[in-house]
């Protein structure tokens, strides 16, 4: 059964060291879920980003939280690169292991249907296939020529936030299927939310469609404008005047610990 707790409580289910799912910027980030597990201290992360990552990537990294990250990119947008993701490249400071879009999504499909792996062809000739020992490209067994097959990825964590809750542990995640591939794929699901609703998400078929059923769900907390500064659907846009004021701030080590310090100020006085 889901259990609703406190924010502080959700993120202490993630340990040093686990992997972590995590969502591009517009399909649902919890920035308050990373400002508690940066407050916490952890360590060792292996980021799995579904399939890019931006700012809630560049935080944990300039943190010291990340000790790996699977990625099909990691951008700020239109206010230019990632900052410290940038810098920890140059400094070999995690193990970075790129991708594509669809071979994230094939590899989570892959630990969703509980097979060792997922067949895709769009990679064929890609140079990614010269750093990538561990996607094989093999003969249709089947006919239609060669394709390559994509190792499950298995998260030990899916992480997000969503608008809502009821109180029996179902999420609205609305037209945002890739939070449903992250739950389904990964060995624990946690989710912040704007609020927790009375009426049961799952009691008609309109009110069903687009939600996460509380099977796939582990925990959920309270986290008002818990995406803050990126968007929440129909909920509020992205702060494009703080996300921009982040990129120009973290371009050095000591103006990213000064964002970060009053990023978690903030967060805090928010919760």
């Amino acid at each position: 059964m889901t259990e609703i707790v406190s924010l502080e409580a959700l993120t202490a289910r993630i340990a040093p060291g686990a992997s972590l799912a995590v969502p591009l910027d517009s399909a649902g980030v919890s920035m308050a879920a990373t400002a508690a597990l940066i407050e916490a201290g952890v360590t060792g992360l292996r980021l799995v980003c579904v399939p890019t990552s931006g700012m809630q990537a560049d935080l944990l990294i300039g943190a010291g939280a990340v000790a790996a990250i699977e990625t099909s990119a990691v951008s700020l947008g239109e206010a230019g690169g990632a900052p410290r993701f940038g810098a920890a490249v140059r400094a070999g400071s995690f193990a970075l292991t790129d991708s594509t879009c669809p071979a994230v999504l094939a590899g989570l499909l892959a630990a969703q249907k509980g097979v060792p792996f997922m067949p895709i062809a769009g990679i064929i000739g890609s140079d990614l296939l010269k750093v990538r020992s561990d996607w094989k490209v093999i003969d249709s067994p089947v006919g239609g020529g060669k394709v390559v097959v994509v190792p499950a990825i298995t998260p030990d964590v899916a992480l997000f936030h969503a608008p809502e809750a009821d109180r029996g542990g179902n999420i609205r995640i609305g037209r945002h299927r890739e939070l449903a591939a992250m739950a389904y794929a990964a060995k624990r699901t946690l989710v912040t939310v704007e609020r927790i609703i009375d009426r049961d998400l799952l009691a008609t078929e309109d009110s069903a469609a687009g939600v996460l059923p509380s099977l796939y769900v582990d925990a959920v907390a309270i986290a008002e404008h818990g995406a803050w500064p990126l968007p929440l659907w129909d909920e509020y846009h992205r702060d494009g005047t703080e996300v921009a004021r982040y990129a120009a701030m973290a371009r050095t080590e000591e103006g990213f610990r000064a964002y970060l310090s009053a990023f978690l100020t903030r967060r805090k006085q928010v919760a």
